[in-house]
């Protein structure tokens, strides 16, 4: 099984997230939004497991930069198409393990999830 991490190489929580899958010895792919993007599929299927809510993120600089316009009357409809013109409104990381999504960074859910060393 692979274990896919999504975000961006700059942010601090997903060095965090690589540091702590290294040192732990757990494989994974990294996929980077800002040179691969994210497929509408992919996205749906995460909205469908954990819901747009817990993957936009509105404290990101990306979305706070928005319209106002842009920021009202959000639904999963728009939420989504926000998400993919722009994915680093995606909380980060986006850790696959499995059929399992996993938003953010917690050691302690990292270690229940996939183990390591």
């Amino acid at each position: 099984m692979t274990n896919t991490m999504y975000g961006i190489t700059t942010c601090d929580t997903i060095k965090k997230a690589r540091v702590w899958l290294e040192s732990h010895d757990v494989p994974y792919r990294f996929h980077d939004y800002r040179a691969e993007g994210i497929e509408a599929d992919k996205l749906s299927g995460w909205v469908g497991k954990v819901g747009w809510e817990k993957l936009l993120n509105k404290g990101s600089t990306t979305f706070r930069e928005l319209p106002e316009k842009d920021k009202e009357a959000l639904d999963e409809k728009k939420a989504k198409k926000l998400m993919l013109a722009k994915p680093t409104m995606i909380k980060r990381p986006v850790l696959e393990v499995g059929d399992r999504i996993l938003v953010g960074f917690k050691p302690e859910i990292y270690e229940e999830a996939v183990g390591g060393k």
